[in-house]
């Protein structure tokens, strides 16, 4: 009987559905990066994800909307890289634009999908129709995020005119244009200069002083 338990205890956890909904995140998140969304099915992503297609189906409802959820996800991952175990209204926001660069040049593989790095906003990305899921789900919960830090820096700070959405939005696409230059080099010097002097503007900006 202890045996029989036993053995079925990972056909149980295999079945959970939290754990299969995320296997299915994981596997889709490697083949759209490395394939293509174009040319990775459904039947691909179940076979990578050792569950049914009709697993698929049942927690996304589609391909496109699996790739909504890895935009989220994608974004989340950066988001926790990028505050890391700060408080947000004790979060430099040097410090986070600074993790948010070297999340990006650690996690390149999403070029293959998007044609650009790291999900920013950028204006291109959106000629690329089938990365445009990924692109907006991962802006929105980022802008969501930089808004709720943007605003609870400057609340800590006393600064009582800072408009944090439109803020977000402009760094945002700082950074955006930042990490276009970054991936166009290999000289890590040179990415050095793009990221102290993306870091000095946007800290300016905020009524920062310099590092």
């Amino acid at each position: 009987m202890i045996v029989a338990t036993r053995a079925a205890e990972p056909r149980s956890r295999r079945y959970d559905p939290a754990e299969t909904r995320q296997r299915v995140l994981e596997a889709a998140n490697l083949l759209f990066s490395t394939k293509g969304f174009a040319a990775t099915g459904t039947a691909d992503i179940a076979r990578a994800a050792d569950v049914s297609e009709g697993s698929i189906f049942y927690h996304f409802g589609s391909k496109n909307n699996l790739l909504v959820e890895i935009g989220r996800m994608y974004g989340e991952r950066m988001i926790a890289v990028m505050q890391g175990d700060d408080a947000l209204g004790h979060l430099d926001i040097g410090d986070a634009i600074r993790r948010c660069i070297a999340f990006c040049l650690e996690h390149k593989e999403w070029e293959t999908l998007t044609g650009e790095v790291c999900a920013e906003g950028k204006p291109k990305m959106l000629m690329r129709t089938e990365a445009e899921p990924f692109y907006h789900a991962s802006r929105e919960v980022t802008l969501d995020w930089s808004t709720r830090h943007i605003a609870a820096e400057a609340a800590e700070r006393g600064f009582t005119r800072m408009n944090a959405p439109v803020a977000a939005k402009l760094i945002y696409a700082l950074v955006g244009e930042a990490l276009d230059e970054i991936m166009a080099t290999s000289d890590v010097a040179e990415r050095a200069v793009i990221t102290d002097e993306t870091v000095r503007f946007v800290r300016t900006a905020c009524g920062l002083p310099p590092e």
